[in-house]
């Protein structure tokens, strides 16, 4: 087993991994025992890319919705490897001048899975019970009305001007209207995407294969598994040969894997830690700020202090790029929010300057309150815990006591106004993440962040009618010059330490083709393309 410093999981072996995957209904060649088939070799692929989603596979409850991933489905628009957008089900789009309309002018040779003709009324169809039925996790407020133009022709119109919606286009995929039923088709979809499901077996597998209606590249394979494993679980198949593609998480990356090689992919998957901004208090019953990290000086010292490639270091085994910004690689990132880190003497100063005095044990005081404050990382996650443990080995060098815990996700969210804890977030859509972590009252501004400054610019990016007006405007949120939560020069309501490469172990001669950018997704934006790879040889 491949350890960092902070691994305490005992390795699985490969005898109780074969045991484990016979349990699921997985045999040696990959294929489902409950299969009616099993595929040669080559015709075949078992793969891991991430955990199972927990809510099915409808779009309309938020599968898919990244953008970059999905087997059965399409979407209007879609995104290439710029993060530009292209057409998908649209052949043609235009918006009117005022920003208000949005017309697609779609394909015409499009079916669903069951052969059934995909219209414009399916397209008004997935929007409106997206934007109505309350779990899309798309944001569609601004959706005024949907409607079939023809077969061929879909219009919507907006109560106001927003930007994102073009990117939402690029983002929602499709159902069909007739016969949709939630709770069926979650765990059975129809889509006109290049995949259609074979079987789900839950907490094990989905087994998958080519739609042979797609309009577009139709896979070579025949038939492709995907199994839900952990990381050590997933390792292990992939050491006995049980696996054509496996998902690991840095601390693995280093293993070696007989007919495999490692393939590290860019992302802009970035990971910090939310710092409450507000004084500690309490709200509807549950405990909101922290009296240390409410303190400028406290947070201001930690984002300029701490050494994120030692923290890459130690805690992802040196794979990934250190970040002084919440999102780098991308068209609306803002040059001005990058700087120098690892200043430990600039930023005892700022301490001492404010009042943070160091006591006996090194660790600072201040009016009675101690420097020492408590994060989280996900029990699912051990990359998010190392993060976690590196991040506070680098804080005790300033005399900030930071305590890394290992939560469950869910609990780790309830806490995380007041207990810090580890986000992963990348967005091809600015809104997806500025709007998210520094609007006043967004819903993953867990630091209780709020500028006006900021909002207004964040209003002024979704009102602009040009995407280059929106991307200059999306700038201004991270930084204007005087304001903002970036720069080292800004109010920090969070600390960005890494963007994380994605990496997987993958058979010699499987080519996964012509990968994305990847965007935040465990693992799963390896699966972007999954119709264009090819196994050669």
């Amino acid at each position: 087993m491949v350890q960092t410093a902070f691994t305490r999981r005992s390795f699985v072996g490969a005898a109780g991994i074969l045991a484990l995957t016979g349990a699921a209904g997985c045999s040696a060649n990959g294929s489902g025992s409950t299969a009616t088939s099993s595929p040669a070799a080559k015709e075949s692929l078992t793969i891991y890319v991430g955990a199972e989603p927990n809510s099915g596979f409808d779009p309309m409850t938020g599968y898919g919705s990244s953008g970059a991933y999905t087997f059965f489905h399409s979407r209007l628009l879609r995104f290439d490897k710029d993060m530009k957008l292209k057409g998908d089900l649209a052949k043609e789009w235009s918006i009117s001048p005022d920003g208000l309309t949005y017309t697609y002018k779609l394909r015409d040779d499009v079916v669903f899975s069951d052969g059934n003709p995909l219209k414009a009324s399916d397209i008004v169809f997935s929007y409106l019970t997206a934007r109505d039925g309350g779990s899309s996790s798309l944001n569609l407020t601004k959706l005024a009305a949907a409607k079939a133009v023809d077969d061929h022709t879909v219009e919507f119109t907006l109560s106001e001007p927003y930007s994102s919606f073009e990117s939402i286009t690029g983002k929602l995929c499709i159902v069909p209207e007739a016969g949709y039923d939630e709770q069926k088709y979650r765990t059975n979809p129809i889509g006109s995407g290049p995949f259609k499901m074979v079987q789900w077996d839950k907490g094990q597998q989905v087994i998958i294969e080519p739609n042979e209606k797609y309009y577009g590249t139709i896979s070579p394979f025949k038939q492709i598994t995907v199994l839900f494993l952990d990381g050590e679980a997933a390792l292990a198949n992939a050491q006995s040969g049980l696996l054509d593609v496996a998902m690991v998480s840095p601390e693995y990356a280093t293993a070696s894997v007989n007919g495999m090689h490692l393939v590290s992919l860019p992302t802009i998957d970035t990971r910090g830690f939310n710092l409450p901004t507000q004084p500690e208090t309490t709200k509807d019953g549950k405990t909101v700020g922290n009296n240390v990290t409410c303190d400028p000086a406290i947070r201001k010292a930690l984002v300029i202090g701490v050494d994120r490639q030692a923290i890459i270091d130690n805690a992802l085994n040196g794979i990934g790029t250190a970040t002084t910004a919440l999102i780098t690689q991308v068209p609306w990132a803002n040059p001005d929010c990058k700087f120098k880190d690892g200043r430990v003497d600039e930023a005892k100063k700022i301490l001492e300057d404010a009042g943070w005095v160091a006591g006996p044990d090194g660790i600072r005081s201040k009016g009675g309150v101690r420097a020492e404050f408590s994060v989280t990382g996900r029990t699912d996650d051990l990359q998010r815990y190392n993060l976690a443990q590196a991040f506070a080995q680098e804080a005790e060098k300033l005399g900030i006591k930071i305590n890394a815990m290992s939560e469950a996700w869910d609990k780790c969210k309830q806490m995380s106004e007041n207990t810090p804890t580890c986000w992963g977030t990348g967005d091809y859509d600015p809104a997806g993440d500025l709007t998210g972590y520094y609007k006043t009252g967004a819903s993953t501004n867990h630091a209780q962040y709020s500028n006006p400054i900021v909002d207004a610019h964040i209003d002024a990016a979704q009102r602009e009618l040009s995407t280059e007006a929106a991307i200059e405007e999306w700038k201004k949120v991270q930084w204007d010059g005087t304001a903002g939560p970036e720069s080292e020069k800004g109010d920090f309501p969070c600390i960005w330490l890494a963007n994380i490469d994605h990496t997987y172990f993958v058979r010699d001669g499987l080519d996964l083709g012509d990968q994305l950018v990847h965007p935040h997704g465990h693992g799963w934006p390896v699966v972007c393309n999954i119709e264009d790879w090819t196994m050669k040889g």
